[in-house]
């Protein structure tokens, strides 16, 4: 992915250069000639937010690897370059450390240097054969398509952490647009949990035509995942400027309290991680967590995260979370967080999808949709449980299944077995519960059987057993009595 990335940016870079002159070649112009137009060097740092000598270009590097005896050691510097050419610049936070993850010099790649050059030469003339045709035209699909299929079946093999850093990507636009409904442009975009970014990205995939003004932000407490996410944004041309992902625990040293709020947050979060929780008192009184007036478990950090992406919401926006099932419906702080969450009219649905649909785990997840401009008390639920398609090792959802869920959501329509919208004052009297399978009955699939017909059936059974009965023994009697007369 690092090898992917490399030619991407590579390439990125000489079509800003280039201007789309095709007689200018920037990977066969001479470093020294560069270096004496320091305007080139300026511009580009402003507008791409990083510079590369031609004699770095991917295409130089990979056509040489082969030759090259210090191939290792010259990436290792290549890579340093790009970092330390945004030092002093705006940029510089969005590309510091970049290819951190990318180590030329690790013995993983063999035990001689000759040995990890050889590899390393493997993996630059892989990338170089990938056909994405001219990159002018097609450099975001391809290049950012390309590396989430990588991300996703990494993740599909990664076992239990594989969905740690990735959610998939139909699961990923039914956030997004769950989030997003309604809405023509949006401020920003928040999510407090980003992995890899593919959340983020789904928004502005599946929502080209509308305007997010002031870009994409998240925060990831995974040094190699945070990687990951800086170049997926670069991947899908999301310039520096137009993003922001900080490293670090968002629930014990969030960052964008001056970026808040947020008209759209997409989130899944880790599952029933533990935390400081009560152990740190000065949290009860964290804006984010003080008004529900008790702090999440210290075994299940799950509300911490619903209630740190309500804080940062707008009053007219919308988050749309992953949540694992059990905080719907267990007691202590956990219902009176609920109780907040219902008394405040915050919960607009929650929405109970598939088994299966996420790597690294087989539960059935719901989604938690909070608003804070809902226009009656009711909350909906919809049971979405139903909607998959079975594949060899996850089960799918479908563009179908989305719209489906997205038509429900936005009608509020109760339909039976599927989707309901239940009153405070149920939700209430049923102790603060959110559980889906509490406000809809799952439909009956059993074959309906019809008693009269089948007594009628045993009926004509018992008479042609009878008959037969009689038949038989007619015919035994008969041979019994030719016996008797021999």
């Amino acid at each position: 992915m690092g090898s992917l990335f490399y030619r991407f940016i590579s390439e990125n870079f000489s079509a800003y250069i280039q201007g789309g002159d095709t007689s200018v070649v920037y990977a066969e112009m001479d470093d020294n000639k560069i270096t004496s137009m320091p305007g080139i060097k300026r511009d580009a740092i402003k507008t791409k937010g990083y510079f590369i000598y031609p004699s770095q270009m991917f295409a130089n590097v990979a056509a040489n690897a082969k030759r090259n005896d210090s191939l290792n050691t010259d990436l290792a510097k290549i890579f340093s370059a790009i970092e330390t050419s945004a030092v002093g610049h705006p940029s510089e936070h969005d590309i510091r450390g970049l290819f951190a993850d990318f180590d030329t010099t690790s013995n993983r790649l063999g035990n001689t240097v000759k040995d990890k050059n050889a590899r390393l030469a493997a993996v630059l003339k892989g990338v170089a054969q990938l056909d994405f045709g001219n990159f002018g035209d097609n450099q975001i699909d391809l290049f950012g398509d390309a590396y989430e299929f990588l991300i996703s079946n990494y993740a599909a093999n990664a076992g239990k952490s594989g969905g740690e850093f990735f959610t998939p990507q139909q699961v990923s636009k039914l956030i997004a647009r769950l989030a997003m409904h309604g809405q023509s442009s949006i401020n920003k975009i928040y999510d407090p949990a980003c992995g890899s970014g593919s959340l983020l990205l789904q928004a502005k995939k599946q929502f080209e035509a509308h305007i997010i003004e002031d870009g994409f932000f998240g925060q990831e407490l995974n040094h190699t995942t945070y990687n990951l996410a800086r170049m997926n944004m670069f991947l899908h041309n999301v310039n520096y400027d137009k993003f922001n992902i900080q490293l670090g625990d968002t629930l014990i040293e969030p960052h964008f309290g001056d970026d808040k709020p947020f008209d759209a947050i997409v989130s899944n979060p880790p599952y029933s991680v533990k935390w400081i929780g009560s152990d740190d008192p000065t949290l009860i009184n964290d804006e984010r967590f003080a008004p529900a007036g008790v702090l999440a478990p210290k075994s299940k950090a799950d509300f911490a995260f619903v209630l740190h992406a309500l804080s940062y919401l707008s009053p007219r926006g919308r988050a749309a979370i992953v949540c694992f099932p059990g905080i719907f419906y267990r007691g202590g702080a956990e219902q009176k967080i609920r109780q907040f969450l219902v008394d405040n009219n915050y919960v607009e649905s929650v929405i109970a999808l598939a088994s299966n649909l996420f790597f690294g785990t087989t539960i059935s997840v719901s989604i938690l949709v909070l608003s804070k401009h809902k226009t009656d008390t009711h909350t909906q639920f919809i049971d979405a449980s139903g909607l998959f398609k079975k594949e060899t090792n996850n089960n799918a959802l479908l563009d179908k299944h989305i719209d489906e869920i997205m038509a429900v959501f936005d009608s509020k329509e109760n339909i039976a077995h599927f989707a309901q919208s239940v009153t405070f004052e149920q939700v209430a009297a049923n102790g603060y519960n959110l559980s889906v399978s509490s406000y809809i009955d799952a439909k009956d699939n059993r074959e309906v059987i019809d008693i009269a017909l089948l007594n009628a059936d045993l009926k004509t059974t018992v008479a042609k057993i009878n008959q037969l009965r009689k038949d038989i023994d007619a015919i035994v009697a008969e041979i019994e009595g030719e016996e008797q007369q021999a």
